[in-house]
């Protein structure tokens, strides 16, 4: 059964690019990874610190292959730090 996932992730102001550029590189390298179907980066237009994922996974299994990934656990390493609040997560199935 397919994974539909939405994330919302709030940088800090003062963290604003790097978080940026931490969620670009997790982007270019899910993309490789075989359950992944898309895995989609938006920034909000009136807060720009404000990022969403959208996700498509193959499998719970692929998703949570995804999550063990180095780089997706280097982002677990800056939540505290360069974020206002812990990503919030919508696992989701479509009606």
């Amino acid at each position: 059964m397919k994974i539909y996932l939405t994330a919302v992730i709030k940088a800090k102001e003062v963290h604003q690019k790097e978080v940026l550029n931490i969620l670009q590189h997790m982007v270019t390298e899910t993309r490789k990874e075989e359950a992944n179907e898309l895995y989609s980066l938006h920034q909000g237009i009136e807060d720009q610190n404000e990022f969403i994922f959208y996700e498509i996974w193959k499998s719970e299994e692929g998703l949570a292959q995804h999550n063990e990934q180095p780089y997706i656990k280097a982002f677990g390493d800056i939540v505290e730090e360069k974020l206002q609040e812990k990503p919030q997560i919508y696992i989701t199935q479509i009606l």
